[in-house]
């Protein structure tokens, strides 16, 4: 059975349709109360790190490797706990995926709903050939120190 997924901006009017609204921007969206959001979770702990958000800045030409960066920090075990249970939600009833984000094909939104219509258990993304960690810290290369002249 495939989860129903879906994905909105938290301004927009909630629908009938929605299921189980779950909000997962890590800051509360502006201007707006709790009562107005119609919100049924706050997964704050699956957002991106504040480091890896700022990063991204929400530049569709760094999605691709925002994606990648997001899917790891999402192995560390607060993260993986919860997608766990956003998993255990979209399995029994429809989910929509709120972010406060302009541009929702291009967010941890987007990301999470494909995690969660991926029926695999394993979410590794592609080895990054620039040697990068998740943080965007290139690693040392393992060489001798210079020569002395």
């Amino acid at each position: 059975m495939e989860r129903q997924v879906k994905l909105r901006r938290v301004y927009d009017d909630p629908s009938p349709d929605d299921g189980v609204r779950v909000l997962v921007d890590r800051v509360w969206p502006r201007g707006l109360t709790k009562a107005a959001v119609h919100l049924d979770e706050w997964m704050k702990d699956i957002a991106p790190s504040t480091q890896l958000r700022r990063w991204y800045g929400h530049r569709p030409e760094r999605f691709t490797e925002f994606r990648r960066r997001y899917l790891i920090e999402l192995r560390d075990a607060q993260p993986a706990a919860t997608v766990d249970r956003l998993r255990e939600l979209a399995g029994t009833r429809p989910v929509t995926l709120l972010t406060a984000t302009r541009d929702v094909e291009h967010s941890q939104a987007a990301v999470l709903s494909g995690l969660l219509r991926d029926t695999r258990t394993t979410h590794d993304p592609a080895p990054d050939p620039a040697g990068s960690d998740p943080r965007g810290i290139r690693r040392a290369a393992h060489s001798a120190p210079p020569a002395r002249r």
